[in-house]
């Protein structure tokens, strides 16, 4: 395999390069561990040249207001990723771990389309609308409400689908006729680097309007987050972070997206096929290694049915096991990095602790790389922190429930609130549960939501906000009235 990207560069002001003091810090290969490369630590004074850049690519450009170079600009991008698909999903593979299979959803092609979908809305979205004539307080006046760019985005995004999230900011935000500086988890900084490298050589975006810095100081970062020359932070990440973020920008009152954690439950009721949803719901939480923020890893089955529901799992994730990302049958690759892979395995000495019972895995596999072998835990209460923490491995919990009251009780008893399913022998049924429960997304009797055109994020601790589909569009822009005599 050949990364045609090395060394990875940022992207400042229309300029490739290294960082200014440059400073590198090494990339690896979670399947091996290995070394891969390099990625520009950013300075401070990076990030600052990138937000310089970006405040006045959108203050003295007629980028914000010119609808046809953007979509000239976003078309091109579009383009030049698919001629360059097969690097890009190398390099993806490379750097993220992420199984082959996963290019053709979420981790390239969907994305991809994702961009094009936006592209096309930009070309039919109404700026303007006419609210009419009336007579506010005697005056006689028409209205006019008018949408415009919100100005300066700072998008920071995670290691887990770097190239779907990155798109799915930068997307929206340069057609909405925002300037963006991208800033993505030290783990992937090549995928965005790559990005940024299409955008300066294959398209008619100008300079300063798409920026990609990669520092690996938190500190450093934060600059995004305070600075008042940001309008908007566009943050996909833990819960954690979002907090910080929003307390960062709270004395600038920057507008905040957020798109955090989630402990979905895949609830299946007592007329649903248990031994087919236990079976789905465990290769689903096998996915990438688990590194999903939506993926359903609470299993809540009937009571009466829980014994089949665990042993079905467990006989599911055993069969999938953990592969080479490489190999064309790999579900579950590695995890990111020694981090992540000792974070996972510290819940297995929680789950004992709790008296929760490992039925498979449980346990690092020795060899290079960061690898974990895909686990069903059961026996635990759903207040158990296996239960309510997100893990972000793969790590099933199976936990019975007393009828559908019930299992909407369960299934409700979270911090978060970003997805989850339902499963019924009776779709009206279904459907009805699926109402009751606490999240923005829920996928019905096997219903996929994930598309460019649906909007998707969280209800309570998992973000504030839409990412895809018109609203996530929308969240880039402000919203003006304009009244004239009538």
């Amino acid at each position: 395999m050949t990364l045609t990207s090395a060394p990875a560069q940022q992207l400042v002001d229309g300029k490739l390069g290294p960082a200014s003091s440059g400073a590198t810090y090494p990339i690896l290969n979670p399947a091996t561990g290995e070394r891969i490369g390099d990625a520009p630590d950013s300075s401070a004074a990076d990030v600052d040249s990138a937000i310089a850049a970006a405040r006045r690519a959108f203050d003295e450009t007629d980028w914000s207001t010119n609808v046809e170079l953007r979509l000239r600009g976003l078309r091109q991008l579009h383009q030049a990723l698919i001629d360059h698909a097969d690097e890009f999903r190398a390099l993806t593979t490379a750097e993220v771990g992420m199984p082959g299979f996963m290019m053709g959803a979420a981790g390239f092609d969907v994305p991809v389309e994702g961009l094009k979908w936006v592209t096309d809305l930009l070309e039919s979205y109404e700026w303007e609308s006419d609210l009419g004539v009336a007579a506010p307080m005697g005056i006689t006046s028409r209205r006019t409400v008018v949408r415009e760019p919100i100005g300066v985005v700072a998008a920071i995004t995670p290691w887990n689908v770097p190239t779907q999230i990155n798109l799915a900011k930068i997307g929206p935000a340069l057609a909405a006729g925002c300037t963006v500086v991208l800033k993505p988890a030290p783990d992937t900084p090549w995928v965005a680097c790559e990005l940024g490298r299409i955008v300066a050589e294959h398209t008619d975006i100008p300079a300063g309007v798409f920026n990609v810095v990669t520092p690996l100081s938190n500190d450093v970062a934060s600059q995004l987050t305070s600075d008042p020359r940001i309008d908007m932070v566009s943050f996909t990440g833990s819960t954690a972070t979002g907090r910080a973020i929003m307390a960062a920008a709270a004395p600038t009152l920057k507008k905040v997206f957020l798109e955090l954690g989630g402990k979905s439950a895949a609830i299946v009721l007592d007329d649903a096929d248990v031994s087919a949803a236990a079976g789905a719901t465990a290769f689903a939480a096998t996915i990438h290694a688990g590194q999903g923020c939506a993926l359903t890893t609470r299993l809540i089955v009937p009571r009466e049915k829980y014994d089949e529901a665990v042993a079905t799992a467990a006989s599911v994730m055993e069969s999938i096991g953990a592969k080479d990302p490489n190999d064309p049958g790999a579900i579950c690759g590695p995890v990111i990095s020694q981090v992540q892979r000792d974070r996972v395995e510290s819940y297995f000495k929680i789950a004992e602790e709790e008296g929760g019972r490992i039925v498979t895995g449980g346990k690092v596999i020795d060899q290079p790389g960061y690898w974990i072998e895909p686990t069903v835990v059961a026996d635990l209460d759903n207040d158990s922190r296996l239960a309510q923490e997100e893990i972000f491995g793969p790590v099933l919990v199976v936990i019975p429930h007393d009828g559908d009251d019930d299992a909407v009780r369960i299934a409700n008893d979270s911090d978060f609130g970003l997805s989850g399913s339902i499963e019924s022998g009776d779709l009206e049924r279904a459907k009805a549960v699926a109402r009751r429960i606490r999240t923005g997304t829920m996928a019905v009797n096997g219903g996929v939501w994930f598309s460019p055109d649906a909007p998707f994020g969280g209800y309570k601790q998992s973000g504030l906000g839409r990412e895809m589909g018109v609203a996530g569009f929308e969240e880039y822009l402000e919203t003006k009235t304009i009244a004239e005599p009538a």
